[in-house]
């Protein structure tokens, strides 16, 4: 028996879109759960382990919220500037995603923080809670900590392009 030439065979890209279309739903449906179960634990996780670090003194608390800020906001300004920097390079891409990836991820207790003093959940009043009692002092030192990290990168961007700029004038014949 042979097929007959004038039947049309039976698509293959309608099933690839259907295929496509349900993981794609089942992914987003896996993403809405993810948010929901971590938007519910990881506030209140996060500010029980800044007050085992804090241990519900203002100067712990202090200090804490100061390295926390200028270190998770220096560290991932410094990376997505260097990964600006190098995109054009000759392995520019990879470099660059890799810096950006590491910047998120050095950015999170910072991230974490935010989500506690900006959010509006039970989880997030809950750390809010935490945070006042266990560990006082340390959200205002972040947020201060950010600014100082904020300052600096700016001045390092500065003397940074200024040099290179100087560097290049004085390369050009006169």
């Amino acid at each position: 028996m042979t097929a007959d030439p004038t039947t049309p065979a039976p698509s293959t890209s309608s099933a690839n879109w259907k295929r496509r279309g349900i993981l794609v739903g089942a992914g987003i449906v896996l993403l809405l759960i993810a948010y929901f179960v971590l938007a519910a634990f990881l506030p209140r996780w996060w500010s029980l382990r800044v007050e085992s670090l804090a241990d519900r003194t203002f100067t712990k608390g202090i200090l804490w919220g100061l390295l926390f800020g200028i270190v998770c906001t220096f560290a991932p300004l410094v990376l997505f500037w260097s990964a600006w920097s190098v995109r054009k390079g000759r392995a520019g891409k990879q470099l660059a995603i890799g810096a950006v990836i590491l910047a998120v991820v050095t950015a999170i207790p910072n991230l974490l923080t935010l989500t506690i003093v900006l959010g509006t959940s039970n989880a997030a009043h809950a750390g809010e809670r935490t945070l006042d009692t266990s560990a006082p002092g340390f959200r205002g030192a972040t947020a201060l900590g950010a600014v100082i990290a904020v300052v600096l990168v700016a001045l390092l961007v500065f003397v940074v392009v200024r040099r290179n700029r100087r560097r290049r004038t004085a390369a050009l014949p006169k």
